[in-house]
């Protein structure tokens, strides 16, 4: 799968690569599992709703979420940075 970041999602991965090594390694784990398995496996996938309808969350953290869709084999990274 070919991965794509919205901007918005792009600007809070190089913040985490400024600030915080380890909630990197967790993002870059989080992508590699969901282009094996896009809605299930690790940080309890779940698909969202409303405005957000059609993307799934993963956990990065308690506080933080990995946002992102599932486009005709794109992983598009919505959000990588609070919840949603």
């Amino acid at each position: 799968m070919i991965l794509c970041w919205a901007s918005d999602a792009w600007d809070d991965y190089l913040y985490w690569q400024q600030n915080d090594k380890k909630t990197v390694k967790r993002i870059n784990l989080l992508i590699k599992d969901i282009k094996r398995q896009p809605f299930e496996g690790i940080g309890k996938p779940e698909p969202l709703k409303h405005n957000w309808s059609g993307y799934w969350s993963r956990r990065i953290n308690g506080e933080h979420r990995l946002v992102y869709k599932i486009e005709s084999k794109q992983v598009m990274i919505a959000q990588c940075r609070f919840h949603y």
